[in-house]
């Protein structure tokens, strides 16, 4: 950007875009794909268990139906998202549409969480014959799935840096979420496998419980991670100080202004907006300090108050 460019001469020079949604259909696609591929896993899971008296594969794939719902929002996140973002009535787009899903999704792995512990609770106290080899079959097919489904969600991730978009996970908490209900699919069929190969084999049927209760603690742990991260930008308080200092040293450093007041927040996974009030002797047009802004990265709204005034050193 030049500095005509930030005097514009054109009939409406001063609006612009409020998309702030990354624009990556791979994404959504891939989520759909694993949707489909959890929701039937899940049916086979629960029939299997039924049948062969098997509680951790029943209680593995009651937990992947969470994640099917968790991840049908995700999907339905990214579409919504790309079909309102040009609509007036979101301020600022609908680049935390997918903030939201993810949040959602938080919510759903932290009671998944709940769940497996106290269904491990219960099956320390009530046990129940098991078909071992059976089960074991049925949780392999659900590991052998979900490794595929992360495979296929991983390689987003790859596309996306292969672009030179960067919208990794840790830009995408839509994504994220998805992928971390993958994993945790994952996590428990490893246990549900290894409980139950240590009750056939050792006769250690208390560690189906165990491994539960283990798996459960770990899946917590995942669910606020993602809801420290996703509530934050959902609260308007997810910009680090590094980004805020670096607003403040860019208008302060022509050694006649201060900023006398500044708010900064996220609009979307990677956009920031940002409100600045400026005291100088010295004024300029406010362009001329969105210019000097323009600079910095992700920053893609930008409001500036020109006071004229002695700033305060």
């Amino acid at each position: 950007m030049t500095l005509q460019d930030a005097h514009p001469t054109g009939p409406d020079p001063w609006s612009h875009s409020h998309e702030f949604t990354p624009v990556d259909s791979s994404h959504e696609h891939r989520t759909l794909i694993v949707v489909v591929l959890t929701a039937i896993t899940m049916a086979l899971e629960v029939a299997a268990g039924m049948i062969y008296g098997s509680m951790a594969l029943l209680a593995d794939g009651w937990h992947m139906g969470t994640h099917v719902l968790a991840l049908a929002i995700a999907v339905f996140a990214y579409r919504f998202a790309r079909r309102h973002a040009a609509n007036a009535r979101f301020t600022f787009g609908t680049g935390k549409v997918g903030v939201l899903g993810g949040f959602s999704s938080a919510i759903t792995l932290a009671i998944v969480a709940l769940l497996m512990v106290a269904e491990s609770v219960h099956r320390l106290v009530v046990r129940a014959p098991i078909q071992f080899n059976q089960s074991i079959a049925v949780a392999v097919i659900g590991l052998l799935v979900n490794i595929v489904s992360a495979f296929i969600l991983e390689r987003g991730h790859g596309h996306c840096h292969a672009a030179g978009e960067h919208h990794d996970s840790s830009h995408d908490p839509n994504l994220k979420a998805a992928y971390l209900h993958v994993l945790a699919d994952a996590l428990t069929s490893v246990l549900a496998i290894l409980a139950l190969l240590l009750g056939k084999f050792a006769g250690m049927v208390w560690m189906d419980p165990a491994m539960g209760l283990l798996g459960g603690a770990l899946i917590a742990r995942w669910s606020v991670g993602l809801l420290r991260d996703t509530g934050a930008i959902l609260l308007d308080a997810a910009v680090d100080e590094t980004a805020v200092t670096a607003i403040r040293r860019t208008i302060e450093s022509d050694g006649e202004s201060r900023v006398a007041d500044l708010h900064v927040w996220k609009v979307g996974p990677r956009d920031a907006a940002a409100i600045v009030s400026i005291v100088t002797e010295q004024p300029r047009p406010a362009a001329h300090y969105k210019y000097r802004l323009t600079r910095l990265p992700n920053l893609s709204h930008i409001t500036v108050e020109v006071n004229p005034g002695r700033p305060v050193h």
